[in-house]
């Protein structure tokens, strides 16, 4: 049996897929509805949508086995999310990666298995949409495009889910969801004992670009500064819009020392997106950046507190210099 490897964004991944707090909750019909339908239309004994979280896949919808989750070194989903599209498996015995696998010589007597990798906008694969049966079979190349058809279907679903925690204009994390995604990835740190760090923006001057422009250049200099962050941070970063103009980012594994080298960066992003934008006005940022210290944060909030105290400070500076 072939465990199957990581995805190359799984703090990523795995931070998104706790955000959505969907792990562990009752049957929806959204989703039951989904698997009856496939469990028909392809006449399989088994459907499932499947979510692979860090040690087991549970099932979020459930037709024809009775168990709620299995462990991930045994998960066939767990080998689905590593690529793009379905993973066929027409006969367990005759695949190396599966013969010996317990869930092809106990029950539920996998023989075939069909997934598709269920992806939401942030590009992670959350889990699949999957057939099993107990003898072996082939899908024909229509099959096969109904059931990306289907799992096009779950992966709106899950969007729906997850626009709950998204901020519609930025496409980042609403203040819900990064709370959600940051407290995933703090605890995650603590574990390992490694650093992390907190940045709170606020953009500088933001009324005026509003008055002056309009609220419509106001969101767009919001979408802005936004794409500044995704390209300035890595993708292991938690990166959410608080409201208003008001952002954060947490950064794992990452010292107050690192933490400089990437404002530095940032700077010269933002430095040449005025540059090749020349909209008329600058987008520029007052920043407070703080270390996380469990002796004085006992929450992301404390974190957020502390660096929005830091950032007023600045703020308050780059006013008095602008005002002498």
């Amino acid at each position: 049996m072939k465990v199957p490897d990581l995805p190359d964004n799984e703090a990523l991944r795995i931070a998104t897929l706790r955000s959505l707090n969907i792990l562990d909750t009752k049957p929806e019909e959204r989703f039951d509805r989904l698997t009856r339908l496939a469990k028909r239309l392809f006449g399989v004994p088994i459907a499932l949508v499947s979510l692979v979280d860090t040690n087991r896949q549970w099932f979020k919808s459930s037709q024809g086995l009775e168990t709620t989750e299995t462990s991930r070194e045994v998960s066939f989903c767990a080998h689905t999310i590593l690529g793009d599209d379905v993973l066929i498996v027409n006969d367990t015995k005759l695949d190396e990666r599966f013969y010996d696998n317990p869930l092809v010589t106990n029950e539920p007597k996998i023989r075939f298995y069909a997934g598709v990798p269920l992806v939401i906008p942030n590009g992670s694969r959350l889990g699949t949409l999957c057939l099993i049966d107990q003898d072996p079979r082939t899908l024909s190349d229509e099959d096969l495009e109904l059931l990306r058809d289907l799992g096009h279907i779950a992966e709106q679903e899950l969007a729906a889910v997850q626009l709950a925690t998204m901020d519609e204009l930025t496409q980042l994390s609403n203040r819900r969801g990064f709370i959600a995604l940051a407290l995933h990835a703090l605890n995650l740190c603590k574990r390992l004992h490694k650093p992390a760090s907190l940045f709170f923006f606020d953009l500088d001057l933001f009324k005026e670009i509003n008055d002056r422009y309009g609220h419509a250049e106001g969101d767009r200099a919001l979408i802005g500064f936004s794409k500044i962050l995704k390209e300035a941070f890595r993708e292991s970063d938690v990166i959410g819009r608080l409201g208003g103009d008001e952002f954060a980012v947490l950064l794992t594994n990452t010292d107050l020392t690192e933490s400089q080298l990437i404002l530095n960066r940032l700077d010269r992003i933002r430095a040449d997106f005025n540059k090749q934008e020349a909209r008329g006005y600058d987008i520029c940022c007052s920043v407070g950046a703080i270390e996380f210290d469990a002796s004085r944060h006992q929450s992301i909030e404390d974190l957020l507190q502390e660096a929005d105290q830091l950032m007023y400070v600045q703020k308050q500076t780059k006013r008095t210099k602008a005002a002498s």
